[in-house]
């Protein structure tokens, strides 16, 4: 039986509930059977489907009216939330925990706790019975030097714990890393130089009611101003993994340096053909190489080459291992937290020009329109012609003279390409693909490795290409994972949900649009093929939300509706938080946002772990359901931990990059309004911030939620998501990390000059 099955069975047993023995002796099973139970109840109860009661029995959470399980997310007010692992019927949202009940527990940990209410609006309110599972064995934080002892003051503020520190526990033990980025820092001399470092702690004790936390320092890190300790922070914060184990270094070192003849035996070869790789001026692994050509009868075939990591990363040694616990490689600014050791993910795994790699190649015949009429994948050798960068070949297709001389042999391959690239794109666009196009900040460093400049980052047409060739292989991969397996690695877009629409359509009606107006009840029908010159050829069908005859195809339309309105980039926001995260499956569920039926990763083995698994089912292994749902399950967790670490850090830096501007103006959007005060975007700076209401103090002003805008008393002055605006910066908030800014009347004063760097 599949763990959902012992689940369900579990469910109808009386009351839900019932012990181990009486499992057994109905479902009659012994020896390695029954051993193979009690590793599936331990994994239910891991996952929060179980609750294990004092009495010996399990009971089934989704019976269960009066218990629940989930994570606490703390506030930083001492008041926590509770997001349940099963929902419970008639009950609206997260459970709500009260300051003194959540102190029981930390930030993140498992924890059952006892519904005590549920109002008729569906909020519920609970207390903390148990703690299931601890979040965090270390803690990052401040040093603190106090009279009464001394203590860590966590970085994380939802930490509400400090950590006391024992005397004697306060400096490394001899051989605990001190150091970072392989440099070995300056150990303090006393506990008091200690005061104000930024340390790292392990929990020895964790807070009982009323009591302290009790830990030992294991890492100085040093001043939170310094190079590379906040990075250092997020890294922990997050808890990242970021040392290689000696076993794992090991095997990697112990790996080739370059490909022999005896390895490429048995690949088909592709070594004469002009394959490139396109990627950022950064990037230092290429897991991915294009090739494109006409063929006979006038389609496309397209040649995606995707390093084989798969040859070297065995299953169930070191480096797997590792890389499934990492599950995702972690990008920073300045330097990233690789999922395998540079040994492979830079060196004999990364497809660098001019030398040999070993690839897994999915070939496909596309015609004019956009289908792939046809596709096959094998193990390949390649010999990359050069490594081209996302400038480089926009400046190509911008038509500048010297690279055009410079690639002067590559031209038609290009220009192929872009043709190539040109069409997948319109048939994505004509099948309701969703695309945002929203910026992403890029931090600019100096040679200090000190942030000097934050901006958007431009959408080049180069980018857009390898996106369309990597949508596509990723596409027939899913395709024929599904037609010969019953489970494997998918990547998943669920239908959006309806109350989070609803939402979204409540906003959006203040600016005179829709997503669903119009939009009519429609049954979601099947997978059907077309024939073309005799072929069959799969077409995707759309995904539709029953509830509101929702599809992709309506957030493109309004996306479109949208483009250089004032409103544009905020309404995208809402429309993006309006759909789910997508996040991995060992189930085919299709992908809503790029409206296709089935979908996975295949192309980034180097930085992804359910690209390696992918590959491994393509080439033939064996996994059990059961694995893949756990590996889907740890993968996505891994993915929006490294997302959240990315994505906290930029803006982190960008607070500590705004001190220097305290008191200067600037023009900006106004992307928000709240009861308290709105929210600006700055125009020369990828850099958001708050105007609070009570710095507007030309007249006292009021909030108008029905139409969200802000509203004098007096002079009838309105504020609204959309206006441009000259404001100041007032004071950069570090603890917080938020910026907040007063309002400039234009009319009333002549503005001052922004700072020239």
């Amino acid at each position: 039986m599949t763990d959902e099955e012992i689940a369900n069975y579990i469910v109808r047993e009386p009351h839900g509930r019932t012990t181990l023995k009486n499992l057994c002796r109905e479902l009659q099973v012994r020896g390695d059977e029954r051993q193979a139970l009690e590793a599936a109840i331990d994994r239910l109860v891991e996952k929060g489907l179980l609750i294990e009661m004092r009495s010996g029995q399990y009971m089934a959470t989704q019976s269960s009216r009066e218990f629940s399980v989930g994570k606490l997310s703390m506030h930083r007010d001492g008041f926590g939330f509770v997001k349940p692992v099963v929902p419970i019927p008639n009950m609206v949202g997260d459970i709500f925990i009260g300051s003194q009940s959540a102190a029981k527990a930390m930030h993140g940990d498992k924890v059952m706790v006892r519904v005590s209410r549920v109002d008729r609006d569906g909020k519920a309110d609970g207390e903390i019975v148990r703690i299931l599972e601890r979040a965090y064995r270390t803690v990052v934080g401040e040093f603190r030097v106090r009279r009464r002892g001394n203590f860590v003051k966590p970085h994380d503020e939802r930490i509400k714990q400090w950590v006391y520190i024992p005397d004697g526990y306060e400096i490394p033990p001899q051989g605990a890393e001190v150091d970072r980025i392989g440099k070995i820092a300056a150990s303090p001399k006393s506990v008091e130089e200690m005061d104000g470092l930024i340390v790292n702690v392990e929990v020895l004790e964790y807070p009982a009611e009323g009591e302290d936390a009790v830990g030992r320092i294991i890492e100085i890190l040093g001043k939170e101003d310094d190079f590379g300790v906040d990075v250092e922070i997020m890294i922990r914060k997050h808890q990242i993994p970021h040392h290689f184990p000696d076993e794992v270094l090991q095997q990697a070192r112990s790996m080739p340096t370059e490909v022999s003849a005896v390895e490429c035996m048995g690949r088909v070869d592709y070594r004469e053909l002009d394959i490139v790789t396109i990627d950022g001026e950064t990037a230092r692994d290429f897991d991915d190489a294009i090739y494109a050509e006409l063929l006979p009868n006038g389609n496309f075939q397209l040649q995606v080459h995707i390093a084989d990591v798969s040859h070297y990363v065995e299953p169930h040694t070191p480096l797997d291992i590792e890389a499934a616990m990492r599950g995702t490689s972690v990008y920073f600014p300045d330097r990233a937290v690789p999922m395998l050791p540079i040994e492979l993910s830079t060196e004999i795994c990364s497809l660098k020009p001019h030398v040999d790699r070993l690839v897994v190649s999915m070939i496909m015949e596309i015609d004019h329109q956009g289908d792939i009429l046809g596709q096959q994948f094998h193990r390949g050798v390649i010999r990359s012609a050069e490594r081209m960068t996302y400038t480089n070949v926009q400046k190509i297709y911008d038509g500048d003279a010297e690279q055009k001389e410079r690639y002067s042999r590559l031209l038609p391959r290009f220009d192929l390409m872009k043709e190539l690239a040109e069409i997948l794109l319109r048939h994505r666009q004509k099948r309701g693909s969703i695309d945002f196009d929203l910026p992403e900040p890029i931090i600019e460093l100096d040679e200090l490795g000190q942030m000097v400049s934050v901006q958007r980052s431009p959408r080049l047409f180069s980018q857009r290409l390898i996106e369309e060739f990597m949508l596509a292989a990723n596409q027939a991969v899913a395709s024929e994972l599904q037609s010969k397996l019953s489970f494997a690695m998918y990547r998943i877009h669920e239908l959006p949900d309806s109350k989070r629409v609803a939402a979204f359509e409540e906003i959006a009606a203040h600016f005179g649009y829709s997503l669903t107006r119009g939009a009519l009840p429609i049954q979601r029908y099947s997978m059907v093929d077309k024939k073309r010159d005799g072929r069959k050829v799969r077409r995707d069908v759309e995904l539709v939300n029953k509830d509101i005859g929702i599809t992709s195809k309506d957030y493109q339309k309004l996306i479109r509706k949208l483009e250089g309105k004032p409103e544009e980039r905020i309404l995208n926001y809402l429309m993006l938080r309006s759909l789910r995260q997508a996040r991995y499956s060992a189930s085919n569920e299709g992908h809503f946002a790029l409206a296709m039926n089935h979908y996975t990763h295949f192309t980034s083995p180097i930085r992804r772990y359910p690209d390696l698994i992918v590959h491994r089912l393509l080439l033939g292994a064996k996994y059990s359901d059961q694995e893949l749902k756990e590996i889907a399950d740890d993968t996505s967790f891994t993915e929006r931990r490294s997302a959240d670490a990315e994505r906290e850090l930029i803006e982190w830096k960008k607070i500590k990059f705004m001190i220097q501007y305290v008191g200067e103006t600037f023009h900006a959007l106004i992307t928000n309004t709240t009861k308290y005060g709105f929210f600006v975007e700055l125009e020369e700076l990828f850099v958001e911030g708050l105007v609070p209401m009570d710095s507007l103090h030309d007249d006292k002003y009021f909030y108008q939620e029905t139409v969200r805008r802000i509203v004098g008393q007096r002079t009838r002055r309105e504020f609204a998501i959309g206006d441009k605006v000259l404001v100041l910066l007032d004071r950069v908030n570090s603890t917080d990390k938020k910026l907040e800014f007063s309002w400039i009347d234009e009319t009333a004063s002549k503005p001052k000059k922004k700072k020239k760097k």
